[in-house]
């Protein structure tokens, strides 16, 4: 099975963007934006990205509706923020998933893409790819000639978080890596008043 990518366009340009899947050989890409428009760059709104990656050979798919961090379902939402676990156990975040797997069983090199350039601060990285690691390679687009594992990026997030298995108490790795998945979701999900704010918002998704 080929491996999965990630990527974030934040103030890239068009060029440096398509280069950047090119030299990782990525010939489709899944937007999981919950809200595919930018108005600060106006360039990786879905119909612009969709007619640029057209021209430079590589398929879109927009998958935000299924792993999106914007979650419409109002029970993904604890006091007006998100919450990954609750929208990690949907169905339809499920199927989303399935739709990356056969993807990739099917010949595809997908890059997952969202707004933030920095894996660690998006959820990308933190909510879709937690459940796919376990039997994905993944790799994190970060620059020119700039690839991270998931696995790097992941003794990065425990590093920035302070966290690390304590021999004396016996702690478990993978309880405290579960942990820093858990304390970084909480620091980065979306935080509004309700469901219908985040959509009248949706223009304005950088």
């Amino acid at each position: 099975m080929n491996p999965l990518y990630t990527i974030g366009y934040s103030s890239r340009s068009q060029i440096e963007f398509i280069d950047l899947l090119r030299q990782n050989g990525v010939n489709a890409l899944a937007d999981v934006r919950s809200f595919p428009f930018s108005r600060r760059y106006p360039h990786f709104s879905r119909d612009q990205l969709r007619a640029t990656l057209s021209q430079a050979g590589i398929h879109y798919v927009f998958l935000g509706k299924e792993l999106g961090a914007r979650s419409d379902d109002p029970a993904c939402y604890r006091n007006g923020k998100a919450d990954y676990k609750l929208i990690s156990r949907t169905e339809q975040f499920h199927k989303g998933l399935d739709r990356i797997r056969e993807g990739l069983r099917t010949g595809y090199r997908i890059a997952l893409m969202c707004a933030e350039r920095e894996p660690l601060e998006c959820h990308r990285a933190i909510l879709v790819c937690k459940p796919l690691r376990s039997d994905l390679q993944i790799f994190h687009i970060i620059g020119q000639g700039q690839v991270e594992t998931h696995r790097d990026m992941e003794t990065r997030l425990l590093s920035l978080l302070r966290l690390e298995p304590d021999f004396l108490k016996g702690t478990d790795p993978k309880n405290i890596l579960e942990e820093a998945y858990e304390l970084q979701g909480e620091r980065i999900a979306y935080s509004g008043a309700t469901i219908d704010s985040t959509i009248s918002r949706a223009s304005e998704v950088s």
